[in-house]
């Protein structure tokens, strides 16, 4: 899969993705770091990859533009280390590849994860 992991997120977040097999990068690698949150949705839409972070913003921009992308994997309490985040990511990614495919906001929490279909439309 591939996914562009938020300055929000360590870079041993983005380093143990790759590891794991997925086609990753940092936005500090790309020179986005302090960059708009809407600079930044634009490149993970341009790429065509799940933007990996822990600001709901992302979530938010999305619900109030009903965008249809891109993708956002977004951690809320699954813990502040590297390893606690790879490790939720790595837990919870194959049973929701198909809907980060097709359009999704994927909240993964330290017990669940919950799932929002792109676009948003709470009207």
């Amino acid at each position: 899969m591939k996914l562009l992991v938020d300055e929000a997120l360590q870079d041993a977040v983005g380093h143990r993705l790759a590891e794991a097999g997925h086609d990753v990068t940092h936005v500090r690698l790309l020179g986005l770091a302090g960059h708009t949150d809407d600079e930044v949705m634009a490149l993970a839409l341009q790429e065509d990859r799940v933007l990996v972070t822990t600001d709901t913003d992302f979530g938010t921009i999305l619900a109030l533009t009903g965008a249809a992308g891109p993708n956002v994997l977004l951690l809320r309490g699954v813990g502040d280390s590297a390893t606690e985040r790879v490790g939720a990511i790595l837990d919870v990614l194959p049973r929701i590849e198909y809907e980060l495919s097709e359009g999704a906001v994927v909240v993964i929490e330290q017990d669940r994860y919950r799932i929002r279909y792109l676009p948003i439309d709470d009207a």
